[in-house]
């Protein structure tokens, strides 16, 4: 088991982090108006940053597009693009002591933007995509002995993609859902996720609040730092 709030309560957490948490999409312009985006809010993001700030440690938000208000007392930075994100991500890495990739960044983008809008009268256009950069791989190499964070929204085999990320992009922990459950995923106010740790540990939370599944990865988070 991961750890968890009664274990959290008898352990002294002293050290104040230094944590970045990243959320929301990201957009990839088309054209002037139109973009290829996804459905996330921020909300998971927001909540981490609220629970890190309320549990008095410095925090770095690097949000995409959201509607949300951030906790005043992070620092907020935001970005549109992939490449904005990582940009950010890579200018703020060195500062951290923990990094928390909650957002949804998008996985393609146009090869070519369109300078005008492009109009309904013209041929159907063939858009041509290509893959953003993934942040956390190419962020690894700095990692030295930081935290990261990852998250994984799946619609099939949960623990097996969780597993694999977890591996490929050398986590510490794997936050992983199963984005196709009533309740979860983009949008909702709740969340039901499975947690593994590269050290073997998992824990599996039911449904509940977003903050409260926040609160969980915090402690963790916490935890680990004081080792």
């Amino acid at each position: 088991m991961l750890p968890d709030r009664r274990l959290h309560n008898i352990i002294n957490v002293s050290k104040i982090m230094k944590v970045i948490v990243t959320a929301g999409p990201t957009r990839e312009a088309l054209d002037p108006v139109r973009y290829i985006s996804n459905g996330s809010t921020g909300k998971m993001g927001y909540a981490l940053a609220f629970a890190a700030v309320e549990r008095g440690h410095e925090v770095a938000l690097i949000s995409g597009p959201s509607p949300l208000e951030p906790p005043t007392q992070a620092k907020l930075i935001e970005v549109n693009t992939a490449a904005e994100m990582l940009k950010a991500v890579e200018d703020m890495v060195d500062w951290c002591d923990s990094l928390v990739m909650a957002a949804a960044v998008a996985d393609w983008r146009p090869k070519v933007i369109s300078e005008h809008k492009m109009k309904k009268d013209m041929n159907t256009p063939t858009i041509e995509i290509e893959r953003t950069t993934d942040i956390l791989k190419q962020i690894a190499p700095r990692k030295e002995n930081r935290i990261f964070v990852g998250f994984a929204a799946e619609s099939q085999d949960l623990r097996q993609e969780a597993s694999r990320k977890l591996k490929e992009k050398d986590l510490d922990l794997i936050v992983a859902n199963n984005i196709t459950e009533p309740g979860v995923g983009f949008g909702s106010d709740t969340n039901r996720v499975l947690m593994l740790a590269k050290d073997g540990h998992e824990q599996e939370l039911p449904l509940m609040a977003k903050k409260k599944v926040a609160d969980t990865i915090i402690e963790w988070l916490e935890i680990k730092n004081e080792r």
